[in-house]
């Protein structure tokens, strides 16, 4: 095993979601270990009632892992996975269509520093502005791969996947 990987999902979506499954798919081919969360029962509360349910699920995901993780979160789940790794140490962050603030919710994303990152988001994002997720990863120096894609980035998913491909190497 060359590391674990723990993967959220966006709201309104759920484990099986097919970024999360492509790249599960993509790093068990490389020899990871990965487990999917499953937030429904915590979406169900609401975007800003999500948030801390989430962010137990996966503390206790991340304090059960063998290693250090690499957390990948979408949307909502990119989110929880920036804040969870100001908790605790985590190997890295892949994330996608990155929301830097959620209505009604009291913090903003944020990241450890020093976690190797990396953020894909769409040109055409109409959920997460795509202005706000830029100015982020510039002022952390985070590599990003902007793509001409709406939300839900399902037209570059292949382009998606070769980053994660080059980023888990980038860890190895």
């Amino acid at each position: 095993m060359r590391g674990h990987i723990i993967l959220s999902h966006g709201s309104d979506s759920g484990p099986d979601a097919t970024k999360v499954s492509a790249l599960a798919a993509v790093a068990e081919a490389l020899g990871w270990s990965t487990q999917r969360l499953d937030y429904r029962e915590a979406d169900a509360r609401g975007h800003a009632g999500s948030i801390d349910p989430r962010l137990a699920t996966l503390a206790a995901a991340i304090a059960a892992s063998p290693v250090p993780p690499v957390l990948v979160g979408s949307s909502m789940g990119a989110f929880v996975s920036g804040l969870a790794s100001l908790d605790a140490p985590v190997a890295g962050l892949f994330l996608l269509a990155l929301p830097t603030r959620i209505p009604g919710y009291p913090r903003a994303f944020a990241v450890r520093d020093g976690v190797p990152s990396f953020l894909v988001h769409g040109y055409a994002d109409d959920v997460c502005p795509l202005d706000e997720a830029v100015t982020f990863a510039s002022a952390h120096a985070m590599p990003a791969l902007l793509v001409q894609d709406d939300h839900r980035l399902g037209a570059t998913l292949p382009d998606i996947e070769a980053e994660f491909t080059r980023f888990l190497g980038s860890l190895a």
